[in-house]
């Protein structure tokens, strides 16, 4: 896109480093006017200094917007209700946030007239895809600026000199040293960069940010009781909470008990494997009651098949499909599934570790202690009925095993 072509462009603005330097490029590559959009999904971090920032870089038009609840609500949730996790063991932390933030970018640009969006990811990354699918989605006809995948300012000096050329304030400059790439949400906080780039190092232990190590937990247990409807999680110890408070209290307790630590290597969507470390206690507490309240609730056939496909759907998400017709097909499956997942969990924090203890539902439960009781059963079930069934399943084996010779 040549100069001139684009007259306005939202860009995702955080106020950091990356962005404030965006935000002058824009203006000065493309000479257009740029709209600021800046997400509160639950980073923790005051929003407000990036108003001020971006005032003072010219900026007329600036929206700072509180996503919590509809992150939780309308993202996470549904996540978990698929109990997904990617490879085995990615609670998808980023991954799940950045539809809604492309989501909120593409209607801010239809009700401001502009022609365009910018994100700040870089060519390497996954949350390029996931912007930009999102968006193509939302808006076929939106234009995308990727600075990364145009400009020359490939590392963090030369993004520092252009800092100090164009006179943009930055924080936390380290004396050269980069710090590691963070990216925190209501569900996770993620570090990558610095020794993280070597497989076989140990994070630094001051590294982490929302947990306790394991060693230094509480020597007692805390437990909590988690109550669910319709697969949702919605009280804790008996009292309700919406949807984001209910998650930013499981990864207190979770943070205090040293859950949610995950150090892995994971395969991005473009073709590298990356190492990562995520602290999610929240979820990581959420997701195990979850299962258990499908433990109990939900019919063999109907648990077995959500299992299947999981990890197609966390691949989905990953990968940057929340708005595909394929991901919406699924979680209309799974969400028919949920309308039994209703009861409440009980679990065991200790050192890093959630164990279920206990778990119940007066509406929903399928299990029945007068058939699976090992003491008698007064005929809720015959035990010679199963001569015959084990006989008819292994006629194929006894087939095969015949020819074989067995």
């Amino acid at each position: 896109m040549a100069q001139g072509e684009i007259k306005k462009v939202v860009l995702a603005y955080s106020g950091g480093l990356d962005t404030s330097v965006i935000l002058k490029w824009l203006q000065e590559h493309y000479g257009c006017e740029v709209v600021t959009f800046t997400a509160d999904i639950g980073q923790g971090e005051e929003l407000q200094p990036a108003r001020a920032k971006a005032q003072a870089a010219g900026v007329k038009e600036i929206y700072i917007d509180d996503l919590r609840e509809e992150f939780v609500r309308d993202f996470v949730f549904p996540m978990f209700r698929a109990n997904a996790l990617y490879e085995g063991e990615y609670l998808l932390g980023t991954s799940i946030a950045r539809p809604l933030i492309a989501k909120r970018q593409v209607e801010i640009a239809v009700a401001t007239g502009a022609d365009a969006i910018a994100h700040g990811a870089t060519g390497k990354g996954n949350d390029q895809v996931r912007f930009e699918l999102t968006a193509f989605a939302l808006k076929p006809d939106i234009r995308v600026i990727a600075p990364w995948r145009e400009w020359d300012l490939l590392s963090r000096e030369k993004l520092l000199a252009y800092a100090d050329q164009h006179g943009i304030p930055v924080e936390m400059k380290r004396a050269g040293k980069s710090p590691y790439s963070m990216d925190a949400n209501l569900l996770h906080i993620s570090y990558e960069g610095n020794e993280l780039e070597d497989p076989w190092l140990e994070p630094d232990e001051a590294m982490w940010r929302w947990s306790v190590s394991p060693e230094k937990a509480p020597d007692q247990p805390t437990y909590i009781e988690l109550g669910f409807e319709r697969g949702d999680a919605v009280a804790i110890d008996g009292t309700p909470m919406s949807p984001a408070a209910l998650l930013a209290e499981l990864n207190r307790v979770g943070g205090a008990n040293g859950i949610g630590r995950t150090d892995i290597v994971e395969n991005r969507y473009v073709g590298m494997k990356s190492r990562g470390c995520y602290e999610t206690p929240g979820g990581t507490i959420l997701l195990k009651a979850h299962r258990a309240m499908e433990s109990l609730t939900l019919d063999r056939e109907a648990a077995h098949l959500k299992d299947e496909l999981m990890p197609r759907y966390a691949s989905l998400v990953y990968n940057g499909y929340w708005y595909s017709p394929e991901r919406k097909m699924m979680q209309a499956a799974i969400d028919q599934t949920q309308q039994v997942v209703n009861g409440v969990v009980r679990l065991k924090l200790y050192k890093g570790n959630v164990q279920v203890v206990g778990r119940r539902s007066e509406s929903d439960s399928l299990f029945d202690a007068s058939i699976a009781t090992f003491e008698e059963d007064a005929g809720a079930y015959n035990q010679a009925d199963a001569t015959g069934f084990i006989r008819l399943n292994a006629l194929r084996l006894r087939v095969a095993g015949r020819k074989r010779g067995g």
